[in-house]
């Protein structure tokens, strides 16, 4: 009975173009991630493109009771995550701008989606799948590294974990952060599979600099999918130390 009712519901689900599965490690990206920061004792994480504050939000009500810091570039943006971290006192927001690999100023792309911006230009192949996240305007904004900011954070925090949600703009991120990733646990960043952005580094190029880096390949997550003809243009990479 159960079984049945069971799946009555998926198809219910499903003829809304909705998936429903168990939360647990081995369907859920959100609880596989949970269960990985709790196994390497994680204490702190650097939220880097934190946009609305989804990715803190989800693993805060995931389990993780840890440190959070983030840091998002686009004013909009910026006004929403504050409000999303009033009253978690272990969550704070860095005054807003762009991790990269330098100090100084740039002027980031306005996605129409806002999660999609980014300090790169867009490319026809991720307009054509995603119409929606075209840039509509431009805004001026600070840039720094993660080797001026973390510092202060390693004195107190001794298992960080970075996640990068840039759109194409991991590799800056991580070459801004070359002091930094000797002391960090964990990474997850986004690797595209195709070219998204202009002068974007790809999943192989990133695989090997994370290997390079000392970090062992933890688990794919599912990422950006063409919905016209099914085809994986972005996946996340969870990466640790494992020795």
């Amino acid at each position: 009975m159960f079984n049945t009712l069971k799946k009555l519901t998926k198809k219910a689900f499903r003829r809304m173009g909705l998936d429903v599965h168990g939360y647990n490690p081995s369907s859920s990206p959100e609880a596989q991630l949970i269960a990985s920061l709790k196994k390497f004792e994680i204490d702190l994480v650097l939220d880097v493109g934190a946009n609305y504050g989804q990715f803190a939000s989800g693993i805060r009500q995931g389990g993780y009771f840890g440190k959070i810091v983030s840091f998002e570039p686009l004013s909009s943006a910026f006004a929403k995550l504050t409000e999303a971290q009033r009253g978690d006192l272990l969550w704070d927001v860095y005054p807003r701008c762009a991790i990269s690999d330098r100090e100084g100023e740039g002027v980031i792309n306005i996605a129409g989606n806002s999660a999609s911006s980014s300090l790169l230009p867009m490319l026809e192949s991720h307009k054509l799948a995603a119409p929606h996240t075209a840039y509509i305007g431009q805004e001026t904004v600070a840039l720094t590294r993660l080797d001026s900011i973390t510092p202060e954070l390693f004195s107190v925090y001794k298992k960080p974990f970075l996640k990068i949600d840039t759109q194409g703009f991991e590799w800056q991120v991580l070459d801004g952060a070359l002091n930094s990733l000797p002391y960090i646990q964990g990474v997850l960043l986004e690797l595209s599979l195709i070219p998204l952005y202009e002068g974007q580094y790809l999943w192989e190029d990133l695989l090997f600099r994370m290997k390079e880096a000392g970090f062992t390949l933890w688990a794919l997550q599912p990422g950006f999918t063409d919905p016209m003809n099914g085809r994986t243009y972005q996946m996340d990479g969870v990466f640790y130390r494992t020795s």
